[in-house]
């Protein structure tokens, strides 16, 4: 393809932090970065510059939107895929609309990855109570049942401990849903890779995730896991980008299970959480990759400077009023990113601090430190 090269216009479909991360990038880099939303004064739209408020099933406005920029990205997977399909018609996506309507939808996305010989924990499609008994004698207990669609953070999850919790949960779902086998997993870990459309593949290698309430709370990078875990989690991802033909960033998140086996847990075809750490530690953060593979521009270097950790920063850190942020700071190593967010609510994403050092634990130490001191 034709590459896309500084002086363009980036499109953006979505407005917050990661598009406000991907534009501060491109912008560095000589874009002009338009983004597009329901919402107004957004993360993205306060670095963007042009911020269009528009309903993403307006699909002129969507038209319209995309031609006036030489390139479409989106920085969420749940902007509807007719609304990318739109898109399409006026100015390249990437990745492509196929990619998003795979990965918005827990099951496609688990169909999609058993067809092609990716390992997943055992699941079963869910439409009603009896679906879901039926399911539950397949995968069996305990289990969690989740939303088909449009689910993010912890949300639309039921657990389901007994058999005879499955009316309990179904009650609280009620729509189309997946159910899995629960997995007794050692950690969570994730690969943050990017794939241009010649074929070019780079990852961050393995990091180690922990989360609080379904919510990313800790990342370490590097994992700490035995090396061959760690080759085999980037072998898999480089599977996962290949067979979806990914131009563009991709996250796969897996389970490492007590016995070392991987199994993925969820896609996420876009600059991840997880992967926020390679702003202040790698050569090429993963933002610019993302910039870098959807214009046509070859990949950047992926090397860690130093190790690192990365620990969230939520809405509660405002419950009594603003944080103390010169106190953080005072941990001289820590570094501060926050998002622009008008309003903080429990469980919202304000932010993140970042911290290097010699080895992940230590980082993740100081980040923990700095985060505390708010």
């Amino acid at each position: 393809m034709k590459p896309v090269l500084p002086g363009s216009t980036i499109g953006v479909l979505g407005s917050g932090q990661l598009g406000r991360m991907f534009t501060i990038a491109a912008r560095r880099m000589g874009y002009r970065v338009h983004t597009l939303s329901p919402d107004e004064d957004t993360p993205t739209g306060q670095v963007a510059d042009l911020e269009i408020q528009a309903q993403y099933d307006d699909l002129e406005a969507v038209r319209s939107f995309a031609g006036r920029v030489d390139v479409v990205t989106f920085e969420f997977e749940n902007v509807p895929a007719d609304t990318a399909a739109a898109a399409e018609s006026r100015a390249p996506v990437r990745p492509a609309g196929e990619v998003l309507h795979i990965t918005q939808h827990r099951l496609r996305e688990k169909q999609y990855l058993a067809k092609h010989g990716f390992p997943v924990a055992a699941f079963g499609s869910v439409n009603s109570l009896a679906e879901l008994e039926a399911a539950l004698h397949r995968t069996g207990t305990p289990a969690i049942l989740k939303s088909a669609g449009f689910g993010y953070d912890g949300k639309g999850q039921y657990p389901i401990s007994h058999f005879e919790d499955a009316a309990a949960a179904w009650s609280k779902l009620g729509q189309e849903g997946v159910v899995e086998e629960r997995i007794d997993f050692e950690c969570e870990l994730s690969v943050v890779a990017a794939r241009a459309q010649d074929g070019q593949f780079v990852d961050y290698g393995a990091v180690r995730n922990h989360h609080v309430h379904g919510i990313l709370d800790c990342t370490w990078a590097p994992a700490g896991v035995p090396p061959e875990v760690a080759r085999e989690a980037v072998h898999i991802a480089r599977g996962v980008l290949d067979h979806l033909q990914v131009v563009g960033v991709l996250c796969v998140e897996f389970f490492l299970t007590r016995g070392g086996k991987l199994l993925i847990n969820e896609l996420a075809p876009r600059p991840h959480n997880s992967g926020h750490f390679t702003i202040d530690a790698c050569v090429t953060s993963q933002f610019e990759q993302q910039l870098r593979a959807v214009c046509g521009l070859p990949l950047g270097d992926t090397s860690m400077l130093r190790p690192a950790a990365m620990v969230n920063l939520l809405g509660e850190l405002w419950q009594h009023g603003e944080p103390n942020w010169a106190a953080a700071l005072a941990h001289s190593e820590a570094k501060l990113h926050l998002y622009g967010k008008l309003a903080p609510r429990p469980g919202r994403k304000m932010g993140h601090i970042t911290a290097v050092a010699g080895t992940a634990a230590e980082a993740a130490a100081k980040a923990v430190a700095a985060r505390a001191s708010l």
